[in-house]
């Protein structure tokens, strides 16, 4: 009995060893310490101040860090999410001050039509004046990726300030939080990255549209195939590289934006062995 009982240990211990060592490659995940806090705004004007005339709206969902135990970083962190969001006049602002100021600023800058308004209610005589004199601007931001000293987060605009239509646009931007530094191209890919790196963005759509050859992108909405490169919009995760490419950029309106996420795997043998993400990566 005392014999079977050790092999059964020995077996056992055997197992563990085995187990633990296929998972010597495991990435470990651990959230970064910081906290969030937000800004909500909903505002509107109507010009002259009359009801019954076109109006602006802004709404604005401003996430920011508001908590980390490194106060130079968290500062630095601060600012980048001020700039990024409001602009970089903004960036010296607290994330309570800019919004005040950029609210402020938007309702000033459409108060400046009203001259031109009243212009062309004067000349209208009794028919009313068109909605191109209704505005609107709608913005949020978002945390993608918390994790591993990694930060990635989205602003997302959309705004309407007469025309056809309105327009929509998305910013990514990644911090590397052990230095609340921005995470750019350059840092995390090796020289002379572009053109591989375009060559799979180009593949990565064309299977995402169906389309088997990819110069056939340019018969459903796409501009060249030649014009895709990295444009240094994206977002980091656990498990890749996701770029985006907004409206315009490299297709028609009616297409929209353009989404397309790089796992790692793929595009390992472009990525620095050393950098922010090595860790993610490899």
């Amino acid at each position: 009995m005392k014999t079977q009982l050790c092999q059964k240990l020995v077996a056992l211990f055997l197992i563990s060893i085995i187990v633990s060592g296929c998972n010597t490659g495991t990435k470990k995940t651990a959230d970064n310490d910081i906290t969030f806090d937000s800004i909500s705004v909903d505002k509107t004007y109507h010009l002259l101040e009359n009801p019954e005339n076109p109006n602006c709206n802004l709404q604005i969902n401003f996430t920011y860090p508001a908590k980390y135990d490194d106060k130079e970083i968290l500062k630095k962190i601060q600012q980048q999410f001020v700039s990024a969001y409001f602009g970089d006049s903004y960036e010296k602002l607290s994330p309570e001050e800019a919004v005040a100021k950029y609210t402020e600023d938007y309702l000033n800058n459409y108060k400046d039509l009203e001259g031109e308004y009243k212009e062309e209610v004067a000349k209208a005589d009794e028919t009313p004046v068109g909605a191109w004199f209704s505005y609107y601007e709608m913005s949020t931001n978002d945390i993608a990726y918390n994790q591993n000293d990694i930060l990635s987060y989205s602003i997302y605009v959309e705004n309407y300030t007469g025309g056809a239509h309105g327009s929509h646009a998305t910013a990514n931007h990644v911090i590397n939080m052990k230095t609340g530094t921005p995470v750019t191209e350059s840092d995390i890919f090796i020289e002379d990255f572009q053109d591989d790196l375009a060559q799979i963005l180009v593949d990565r759509i064309a299977k995402q549209n169906s389309v088997e050859n990819a110069k056939d992108l340019e018969n459903i909405g796409f501009f060249s195939i030649d014009e895709i490169f990295p444009n240094n919009n994206f977002l980091i995760d656990e498990n890749g590289i996701t770029y985006t490419f907004n409206e315009y950029e490299i297709a028609a309106y009616v297409v929209g934006a353009t989404s397309v996420h790089l796992p790692y795997e793929e595009i390992q043998y472009l990525l620095k062995k050393e950098s922010p993400i090595a860790h993610l990566a490899f």
